[in-house]
């Protein structure tokens, strides 16, 4: 379940999508991540002598490379207790820049086969990262382009209440963590362009087809891409009791909610901005 907070735009988008910074779950659940793969896939660590570490070569051999490449001290720093080393290992992800949570991930990553790669960017999609490990390397997929034009879109004003009001849902069926709805999510997107073609046409019964033809007259916008919204329109609808190909497609997924949430928001932000150069007032 979404919180409140979230469901009515009053968590910044930036925060929801997490892309200049990682909250507490996301840092949590990438150390537990990284611990479960790297440091304790060991007999039960409590009941281990204080030397158990320099006398495991491998295991040894890795913290070695942390201490020498990743966090360039000296490996005589390294703490004889495996305990200890651990602590200091979870204490630097706990206290870190957020991007320097990704630069630990990454370079454990070139120790660790495919499952961990696949374990991280399981995590980093139920967290909402606007990031995923790709070759072992973390890769920017929500850019600040993307997140300005969605917030730019849920700054409408009050005139544009209803078409705030569907990118807003449309956020926080997204965002939700637990049980996201991309399918809805994707609905409410265009249903947040559709409901700002019946306020600019001022034909408030239409569905978006008709009033996208309208608009088009009046603000004088390309064509194309009227025929590209009317397009989506029908893939995300069941007019005449037809389902079209994009909702009845089993594998709806982030990346497709996203994208139709950044599309229909920068369309909308056009929209706005082509009306009132034509001298409509919404």
């Amino acid at each position: 379940m979404t919180r409140f907070s979230e469901r009515y735009g009053h968590v910044p988008v930036r925060a929801v999508l997490q892309v200049d910074g990682v909250d507490e779950n996301l840092r949590n659940r990438l150390w537990n991540l990284s611990r479960g793969s790297f440091f304790y896939s060991v007999p039960p660590f409590k009941t281990m002598s204080t030397d158990f570490l320099r006398n495991n070569d491998s295991i040894y051999r890795l913290f070695q490379n942390l201490w020498h490449n990743f966090f360039k001290r000296t490996v005589d720093t390294i703490p004889d207790s495996y305990i200890d080393a651990v602590a200091e290992i979870r204490q630097h992800i706990e206290e870190c820049e957020w991007y320097e949570v990704y630069d630990l991930v990454e370079f454990l990553s070139d120790f660790e086969s495919e499952k961990f790669d696949n374990l991280v960017n399981e995590v980093l999609k139920e967290e909402m990262s606007g990031y995923r490990l790709i070759s072992g390397r973390i890769v920017q997929i929500t850019n600040e382009e993307e997140i300005a034009a969605i917030e730019q879109a849920l700054s409408l004003s009050d005139a544009l209440k209803p078409v705030r009001e569907h990118l807003n849902q449309s956020l926080a069926l997204l965002a939700d963590r637990k049980m996201p709805d991309y399918r809805n999510s994707i609905k409410e997107s265009i249903s947040a362009v559709e409901s700002l073609s019946k306020i600019i046409s001022k034909q408030p019964k239409a569905t978006l087809g008709p009033a996208l033809n309208v608009v088009e007259k009046k603000t004088k916008f390309h064509s194309d891409l009227k025929e590209a919204f009317q397009k989506l329109y029908g893939y995300t609808s069941d007019a005449q009791g037809i389902r079209h190909a994009l909702m009845d497609e089993p594998t709806l997924d982030f990346e497709d909610a996203k994208f139709m949430l950044v599309s229909c928001s920068a369309f909308v932000n056009y929209l706005v901005v082509k009306a009132q150069k034509a001298g409509i007032t919404i």
